[in-house]
């Protein structure tokens, strides 16, 4: 694989991982468990697709609907994001340093942008450039706004006392976006394709950003941020 290609196969996933970084605002994490959270994104694809090919084996589909959307929410869509969710719960959700809401989706972000990485360099060492310029703008951004919908979720579930309903909330809104994404892409309809695969990106995009900002907004260490700074902007 030439190198212009790896390149182009990275840049996505970590630009991603690092713009996400910059908006965490009040209280950054640590880079090594970031990179063990990047490097878990990218072990996962292993049992990801040892998973899918045992599904696609075992139960054949057919080109109806119906065995589309199985197809795309259940085998691929959910397969993922379980996998996902299980590196980011193992990786980081008990770690004393996941000490904020905001967390989640950070965390999540890295796993993602690790198996999107995998994923994005597999897919361009075979499809060449094309493949590598389009999948820049569709499917990592696809694959950074599911995590960030499911790191919402996880993120608060750390600090509920009942917090099983909000991780399976962030399983299943990764998973609802991810099958939908996928599902029209599937079909056989260009107007389908274009209006449903662009709309579900575009919602779980705009849902991402606002996710991320309301995080932000209600971080437990935005006060005291604010406080520590004089008007100027220096410490105090």
């Amino acid at each position: 694989m030439e190198l212009t290609l790896l390149a182009l196969a990275i840049a996505p996933g970590f630009a991603i991982a690092v713009y996400v970084y910059v908006r965490d605002k009040y209280e950054k994490e640590p880079l090594s468990l970031l990179l063990k959270t990047f490097a878990a994104g990218i072990l996962v694809v292993v049992p990801t697709v040892l998973s899918e090919q045992f599904l696609f084996g075992t139960f054949p589909l057919t080109d109806s609907t119906a065995s589309l959307a199985v197809r795309n929410f259940l085998f691929i869509g959910f397969t993922e994001e379980f996998w996902k969710f299980a590196a980011l719960y193992i990786a980081a959700f008990t770690r004393p340093d996941f000490n904020e809401p905001f967390d989640g989706i950070m965390y999540a972000v890295m796993v993602s942008m690790g198996f999107a990485t995998a994923e994005n360099i597999l897919y361009v060492a075979n499809g060449g450039f094309h493949v590598a310029v389009a999948r820049m703008f569709t499917a990592v951004p696809a694959h950074a706004s599911f995590a960030v919908l499911m790191g919402y979720f996880v993120g608060l579930a750390k600090f509920r006392h009942r917090n099983a309903p909000y991780l399976i909330a962030g399983l299943a809104m990764a998973v609802l976006f991810h099958g939908a994404y996928d599902f029209f892409l599937s079909l056989d309809n260009a107007l389908l394709i274009t209006f449903g695969a662009v709309s579900s990106l575009v919602t779980g995009i705009f849902l991402a950003f606002r996710a991320m900002r309301i995080l932000n907004e209600h971080s437990p260490f935005r006060y005291s941020t604010i406080v520590h700074k004089t008007p100027a902007g220096e410490e105090t």
